[in-house]
């Protein structure tokens, strides 16, 4: 297996652990927030589905191409909850699709070196630049630290646990 594979697997594996926590759950069981942190499971799929696809677009085209499709900071609190209309099937089958299109243009893009320029933020160094190989880091990263979120979140709503 090499590095592409690699890092498909590895994403895979913590994207596998937070759809595992949201097995078996109601969309109100999804909306509820369990804990003080207000974050609620069905939010967290939306979330990492979001992030994700933000961060393959700035892989291919930039900061420009990471503000297409919405930058996902208009309202942020927006993004961490389950909104009417929202269905935690309908947020999995989303997640699905961002991650199918994750896969495939890991596994074909001619170069994880290629690097552009992150937006500017107050929370990047400025001037910096992350190849796309530090994107997927980052994406695998993010996914496992909501996963962990989430199985805070489920045991509190019903004492199931995804790890342990």
């Amino acid at each position: 297996m090499g590095e592409r594979e690699d890092l498909v697997e590895t994403l895979g594996k913590h994207r596998g652990f937070l759809r595992f926590t949201v097995r078996d759950l109601t969309d109100e069981q999804a909306a509820r927030c369990t804990t003080a942190s207000g974050l609620c499971l069905g939010g967290l799929i939306k979330h990492v589905a979001g992030v994700e696809a933000r961060w393959l677009r700035f892989a291919v085209g930039g900061a420009e191409g990471m503000r297409r499709g919405g930058s996902g900071h208009g309202d942020w609190a927006a993004q961490f909850r389950m909104t009417d209309g929202e269905t935690l099937a309908g947020l999995l089958a989303d997640y699905e699709r961002v991650t199918r299109e994750t896969d495939a243009l890991v596994l074909t893009l001619p170069d994880l070196d290629l690097a552009h320029p992150l937006p500017q933020a107050p929370w990047f160094e400025p001037g910096a630049s992350w190849s796309v190989r530090r994107v997927l880091l980052h994406v695998i990263a993010e996914t496992a630290q909501h996963a962990g979120h989430a199985d805070i979140i489920r045991e509190s709503l019903d004492g199931a646990k995804t790890m342990g």
